[in-house]
């Protein structure tokens, strides 16, 4: 494997449905015929941004108008590492086409239909998975019958059950609860607990405090694992374990954590600024009128508490 490090830019098209584009290497690159997300080297001089412009003009001669960071990542491979910035592309002009000799394909996240796929794809194609939005019980504040309710009537796709106070058989059977009913519209179901007592559950993952992050030595063995990190070190370690995603707050003022100063924006885009490369929310204070400038400052989406319920 060779040492040299190239930077790379790559991007996701995305359609207000949710889909995204992969298209394939064109004949005489490494990995030629393999299916990836669009992009390319960084040329000296260029930003992210503006090598990501150039790229897409140059593989299907589209203008890109809205995009926002998401995801930065290394990946080796036996001819070189490649250093990768990910990015969603929400706006352009024009419709693509195959300059290079390639071909491109709409997929729906969870059900990709072209392969072989590039090796350092499948945690991005999983990534794509994750809502915008993401739900935080709180049954210990509005009571566990009306937390049921609002699960049945608002329908979050990604629900975390958090209720510390709760002893483990009544987490046990609030979480069967809850399970039945956002299974029953097909959504996605973590519990903030020890991961022990989840096993046997219906739940779909465990999400870790940080202080059971921190103590991790593997990843502990769910189809979803996420974190809560405050801080660079929490992110780092979530990464080193291959965790799915994080949240990361707080980044506004919340009645939870009175008198403790909030990252705010300009704190949360510096603790991504770094090599982070799994999804992260942005958490503490947000409303679904944060979303988009929570992608611009390089979140996946908004983690909400009392505002899912509301």
């Amino acid at each position: 494997m060779s040492d040299k490090i190239i930077e790379v830019v790559a991007g996701a098209l995305m359609r207000p449905n949710g889909e995204f584009m992969l298209g394939s290497r064109p004949a005489g690159k490494p990995y030629a015929g393999y299916w990836e997300f669009p992009g390319g080297k960084v040329e000296p001089g260029e930003t992210p941004w503006q090598a990501l412009q150039r790229e897409f003009a140059e593989e299907m001669g589209i203008v890109l108008t809205a995009a926002t960071p998401w995801l930065t990542k290394t990946h080796h491979y036996e001819h070189a590492s490649v250093h990768l910035r990910f990015f969603r592309i929400w706006a352009w002009e024009g419709e693509p086409q195959p300059h290079e000799g390639q071909a491109f394909a709409w997929q729906q996240p969870g059900s990709y239909t072209v392969e072989p796929m590039l090796p350092a794809n499948f945690p991005i194609l999983k990534s794509l998975e994750l809502p915008d939005v993401y739900a935080i019980s709180c049954a210990h504040e509005i009571g566990e019958a009306a937390q049921l309710e609002a699960l049945a009537s608002k329908k979050p796709p990604l629900v975390q059950v958090r209720e510390p106070a709760m002893s483990r058989e009544q987490l046990a059977e609030f979480v069967s609860r809850a399970a039945a009913i956002v299974h029953g519209y097909g959504g996605k179901l973590v519990v903030n607990a020890d991961p022990a007592w989840l096993s046997g559950w219906s739940v779909d993952g465990v999400h870790l405090s940080g202080a059971r992050l921190h103590a991790l030595s593997e990843r502990p063995d769910f189809a979803w694992v996420g974190a809560s990190a405050h801080q660079a070190a929490d992110l780092a370690k979530a990464g080193e374990m291959g965790l799915d995603y994080a949240l990361l707050g707080h980044v506004a003022a919340t009645a939870s954590h009175p008198g403790e100063a909030p990252l705010g924006w300009a704190g949360f885009a510096a603790m991504l600024a770094g090599e982070v490369p799994l999804p992260v929310y942005a958490l503490g204070g947000m409303s679904l009128a944060d979303l988009q400038t929570a992608r611009e400052h390089g979140a996946h989406g908004v983690a909400l508490m009392r505002g899912a319920w509301r």
